[in-house]
């Protein structure tokens, strides 16, 4: 064999590698984030909330139900889930194990594209094109009306397009959120103008963290705004970042705490799941994150953050 083609065979077992490590360990590597942002008002008490995401759950996927099951032994006091939970037509008994425990804690939650439909093959290259080029496909109808029945029926609040007011911890919190932006079903008009002036955490949840969506919450006055959508880009490279984000944000906040404008806070989730059909991450594990919510006169940075395995990589998982 010739010198090109040893280096032809050598690329090509490094990157036969990197696709088995992308698609059979990282991909189940469950991850805790851990972030601080100091976003409450400056009299309220600290509050511990999760951030579930992304699930994109399928029946046979038992490592992750059981490691976001385990997930309730942090004792969070609020839980906010920002959608696609569903990537099967019979994945709901399969996303309600692994929330299930979590269902006995107060939660929000709305749902994004990936609960409403199934998803599609695809050429796995177009999600590396910018949005606006992509034509979107939707596969057959999922049954998020069973899920949503299933949470609100624990006690869990559907936040889409609804406005809530509670109390948690000593925390009063005013929540508002969206239909999911990335299938333009966001109506921001029906939860418009600026929430309760007592409310501690004023708290704005969406699927997809579109610029023109959290511009609003922004002008609004909302604290802190909860995404999902972006999978933290899914592929990373190191040192540079995420590739893309799947929608209009910008791709250095793809994952993890941030801010937008000069006072809210922003939290996207890289999430726990993929496409059935693209079942491959690269430098970004699936992830939950805990958030300690503290108050803006906290003398801490603007936001702080760590991350590490909670378990072990699980056994085999299939579509179905």
């Amino acid at each position: 064999m010739n010198k090109f083609g040893r280096i032809l065979l050598s690329t090509g077992a490094v990157g036969a590698a990197g696709i088995t490590y992308s698609a059979a360990i990282e991909r189940r590597h469950w991850t805790l984030r851990q972030a601080t942002m100091p976003v409450l008002a400056e009299d309220a008490p600290p509050l511990r909330v999760l951030h579930v995401s992304d699930l994109h759950m399928t029946p046979n996927q038992h490592s992750k139900q059981r490691w976001v099951s385990e997930l309730a032994e942090l004792d969070p006091d609020l839980v906010v889930n920002t959608g696609d939970n569903l990537a099967h037509p019979q994945a709901v008994p399969a996303a309600l194990r692994a929330m299930g425990p979590l269902l006995d804690r107060p939660g929000v939650f709305i749902f994004g594209s990936n609960d409403y439909y199934g998803p599609k093959p695809k050429n796995p290259a177009r999600y590396l094109l910018p949005s606006a080029k992509t034509k979107r496909i939707h596969g057959e109808p999922l049954p998020w009306r069973d899920l949503r029945a299933a949470m609100t029926e624990r006690g869990w609040l559907d936040a889409t397009h609804r406005h809530h007011d509670l109390e948690i911890s000593g925390v009063k919190i005013h929540v508002a959120g969206l239909d999911d932006p990335h299938l333009h079903l966001d109506r921001y008009e029906l939860i418009a103008g600026a929430p309760p002036a007592d409310a501690q955490l004023k708290l704005g949840v969406t699927h997809s963290p579109e610029p023109r969506v959290l511009d609003c919450f922004a002008e609004d006055g909302y604290d802190l705004v909860m995404a999902g959508h972006t999978h933290g880009g899914q592929l990373r490279v190191p040192g540079y970042g995420a590739l893309t984000t799947n929608c209009e944000l910008d791709r250095h906040r793809a994952r993890g705490a941030s801010s937008w404008g000069e006072r809210m806070g922003l939290h996207v989730s890289a999430g726990l799941g993929t496409s059935p059909y693209a079942p491959v991450r690269f430098a970004c594990p699936p992830e939950a994150t805990l958030l300690t919510l503290l108050p803006r006169s906290t003398n801490t940075p603007s936001t702080s953050e760590n991350a590490k395995t909670r378990a072990p990589y699980g056994a085999s998982e299939g579509i179905r």
